[in-house]
Order: C-alpha cells, then sequence, then structure tokens
C-alpha cells in the first residue's frame, strides 16, 4: 500500500503526508507488537519520503498521535531530532574540546574565560580551534 501510494502521490506531496500518517496509524491500530510496527513504520518512512516541511508536519502530527496512544516508537522523529540536535551538538563538542585543549596548551583556565567559550557560535570555536594552534599564552 506505501508503494501505491508513493506512486499515486507523486505530485500531491500534501496527499502523500495524509496517507503515510494513515498508514502508520493502522499498524498500532493492528494491535502489532512494537518491534513489528518499528520494521514496518522504517519501510513505510524509507517509501514515503516527504520534503522536509512536510515532514516536519507529519512528524509533529505523528507525536501527537503517540502521546494520545502513550506509545513512543520513533523513527522520523529521530531523524528530525537529529537534525535539529546536530548542530547543538557540534557545538557542545567543539566546546569541550577547545576547553581541553586550552588547558593543556595554557594550564588551568579563569572561570570568565570557560563563560565566553561557552557563549561562542559553533563557526567561532572552529576560528578558536586553529588559532589555538599558533599561540603558546593565554592572552
Amino acid at each position: 500500500m506505501a508503494h501505491l501510494k508513493t506512486q499515486q502521490t507523486t505530485k500531491h506531496l500534501g496527499e502523500r503526508k495524509t496517507w503515510k500518517f494513515s498508514l502508520i496509524r493502522r499498524l498500532y491500530e493492528q494491535g502489532l507488537q512494537e518491534r513489528d510496527i518499528r520494521n514496518l513504520y522504517r519501510f513505510i518512512d524509507w517509501v514515503m519520503i516527504l520534503p522536509k516541511a512536510l515532514e516536519a508536519e507529519f512528524w509533529q502530527e505523528f507525536k501527537q498521535f503517540e502521546q494520545e496512544r502513550t506509545m513512543s516508537y520513533i523513527t522520523t522523529g529521530e531523524r528530525i531530532g537529529y537534525e535539529r540536535g546536530k548542530e547543538e551538538g557540534q557545538q557542545e563538542q567543539a566546546q569541550i574540546l577547545i576547553l581541553r585543549l586550552l588547558q593543556k596548551r595554557v594550564g588551568k583556565l579563569p572561570e570568565q574565560v570557560r563563560e565566553q567559550i561557552q557563549d561562542l557560535s559553533l563557526e567561532q570555536l572552529e576560528a578558536l580551534g586553529e588559532a589555538l594552534l599558533d599561540f603558546s599564552a593565554l592572552a
């Protein structure tokens, strides 16, 4: 059904989103086991690809549906969450790395310097990481 509806909705992506939600909701309604729902969900998610904007809408509707059913089988959300958290995670990892490298290079860091580093954007952290190779004192 997922394959057929994907073909039928090639030019009607809003309709595809509706069908995708409907098919996944049916998995829950069938009373399948969690493992089976996850596997079938992955297949439907793989076949019925949506543009990012519709995928986000789909995820919001699906999240609400899950909350109503008090189940938590997340696949699309894992992908969306990954994309959202990717930059935050990169920034956090960059902060940790810069702090460790600075501490190794110049010794114990004052709290004010640590706070300044935590306020830097990812781009600024990358620039600082490169610049760190060229200096030997905190000043």
